[in-house]
């Protein structure tokens, strides 16, 4: 929704959107800024960030709500490295062998084993540990990777090009060369890795979403497609 109004209005910010317009009709001023700070703070939401123009530049480009739902989540996991480090070491394997039992106590025993490469876990209680397990297996159903409300399985998403090419775009953001791309374990997110990616990157240069070429150590990656 906020998306949407922002590119029919341009001119205004996304705080705007939130706290002056009430775009997600929230009912009081508190509660709109509330919302703006979470979805600031998870999503950026600021045009001029190199991620966020990244992302929205893909956004844009999405043919279907599965598609802006794993974009969505491509994002987040690139501005969270908690939600990153779930999706390419927790989430991937259960991805891979879909569908797949999702349980909150195995989210929570991640979360706790994770203080070591994420410092801020170890100052969270033990009742935001169980909420922030609680919200990551809800989120992933959003986002279009498991299903069911109580009992929920992981389910393999579909290949589409706004999230892989976000991940490209990002990569390259940050001096990725196009032969180590094919090699990032980011690409996990999507629950690809290895002769995956490649195999992907051919499937989207077969349906131009991008453009892909692969022969001996040499390859070349472009987002735009072709004429």
């Amino acid at each position: 929704m906020l998306l949407d109004a922002q590119r029919v209005t341009r001119e205004a910010s996304f705080r705007s959107l939130v706290v002056d317009e009430n775009r997600l009709v929230r009912k009081s001023i508190a509660a709109r800024k509330k919302a703006w700070q979470e979805l600031k703070t998870r999503y950026i939401l600021q045009p001029e960030h190199p991620l966020f123009a990244a992302f929205l530049s893909e956004w844009n480009r999405c043919r279907s709500e599965p598609e802006r739902g794993l974009t969505a989540y491509v994002l987040l996991a690139l501005n969270d490295r908690l939600v990153a480090d779930l999706g390419i070491r927790w989430l991937f394997p259960r991805l891979r062998r879909a569908p797949a039992e999702v349980r909150i106590a195995d989210i929570r025993g991640f979360i706790d084993g994770a203080t070591a490469l994420h410092p801020e876990v170890a100052a969270w209680s033990d009742q935001t540990r169980a909420a922030v397990a609680q919200k990551y297996a809800a989120s992933i159903r959003d986002f279009g990777l498991a299903r069911g409300k109580v009992n929920k399985v992981t389910t393999r998403p579909a290949l589409y090009g706004a999230p892989v090419r976000l991940l490209v775009r990002v990569l390259r953001l940050v001096g990725i060369s196009p032969t180590e791309m094919i090699q990032a374990r980011v690409f996990r997110l999507l629950a690809l890795d290895g002769q995956d990616v490649v195999d992907a990157l051919g499937e989207l240069n077969r349906t131009n979403a991008l453009s892909f070429r692969m022969q001996g150590d040499v390859v070349e990656l472009e987002v735009e497609t072709r004429p």
